[in-house]
């Protein structure tokens, strides 16, 4: 992750240095990260000149005192263990400008958690990227209770300067793509261990069924076009043969209660008109068929 972060940087002219636990580490993140950027610009992934304007503008340091002095924003990419975290953070504070971000790239450890060592936690916020850095869209940008209003607004104009779609999410673990993500996960591993069906299975009735339509619409979009009513009675069904887990959620009950369906009675949890709800729906058509032909052409 930290050499996909660095090269995302590096490829759109902003100057970026990398550092790893050792010098040799850090040699290697430098080339690796060059590397994966030139495959990407010779497969035709990135605009052409993008390795060379990031080899202009990458460099490896000798620590991470010396890679962060000066910086304005500092990513930390280490392992997922907090003690690890704490001794970079340690290393960053002692060596950064105070008014320094620091951003972790954490994929599920609260962010306030990793805050509450450090001295200046008003610098500090999560920014969770997803593989591979350079290509994903979406950036989770996670706010603690501690972090400045002015340095979340900082790093999501920063973000939407390389290209990215930044969306500033709450605070706890997981955050919301991978609390999502395993959710779902979780769910398919007991689909298999129930015998209902085999891996392989699984990966291509998710991918080829609700997981086609995720490139265009989100969960709360797709429910309110179908009905919170019929959601309703599925999850009435799903509990009584799966129990308490997968009860009906509050907040489904109390649109359905009020009347607020989705799209049929113009508001659920989205406010859409069947007029919009008609153009998502053309929208939705031309994209599922594109779609299958760009999934044929590359499983061919």
């Amino acid at each position: 992750m930290g050499a996909g972060i660095a090269h995302t940087f590096a490829a759109r002219g902003i100057q970026t240095v990398l550092a790893d636990a050792t010098t040799e580490l850090t040699g290697a993140g430098l080339v690796r990260s060059l590397e994966l950027l030139r495959r990407l610009e010779a497969e035709g992934n990135v605009e052409p000149g993008a390795s060379g304007t990031a080899e202009q503008h990458l460099n490896a340091a000798a620590s991470v005192e010396e890679a962060v002095r000066g910086a304005d924003v500092v990513v930390e990419a280490v392992v997922e263990r907090e003690d690890v975290k704490a001794r970079v953070y340690a290393a960053i504070e002692a060596a950064a400008r105070d008014d320094a971000v620091v951003a972790t790239n954490t994929s599920s450890i609260p962010i306030q958690r990793l805050a509450s060592g450090l001295q200046r936690p008003e610098r500090f916020l999560g920014v969770h990227w997803f593989v591979p850095p350079l290509l994903v869209p979406c950036v989770e940008v996670i706010r603690a209770e501690t972090t400045a209003e002015h340095v979340v607004d900082q790093v999501v104009g920063l973000l939407t300067r390389l290209g990215k779609s930044p969306v500033v999410v709450g605070d706890g673990p997981g955050f919301v793509a991978n609390r999502i993500q395993f959710a779902m996960f979780k769910e398919a591993t007991r689909i298999v261990e129930e015998g209902l069906a085999a891996p392989d299975q699984v990966d291509e009735v998710v991918r080829s069924s609700f997981g086609f339509r995720l490139p265009f619409f989100g969960p709360f979009t797709i429910a309110d076009m179908a009905g919170l009513d019929v959601y309703a009675d599925i999850f009435h069904t799903l509990e009584g043969g799966l129990g308490d887990n997968f009860a009906a959620p509050r907040l489904l009950r109390e649109h359905v209660d009020r009347g607020e369906l989705g799209v049929k009675t113009e508001r659920g949890f989205l406010e859409l008109s069947q007029a919009q709800a008609d153009e998502l729906i053309g929208r939705r058509d031309r994209a599922y068929v594109a779609l299958a032909r760009l999934r044929q052409e590359l499983e061919a």
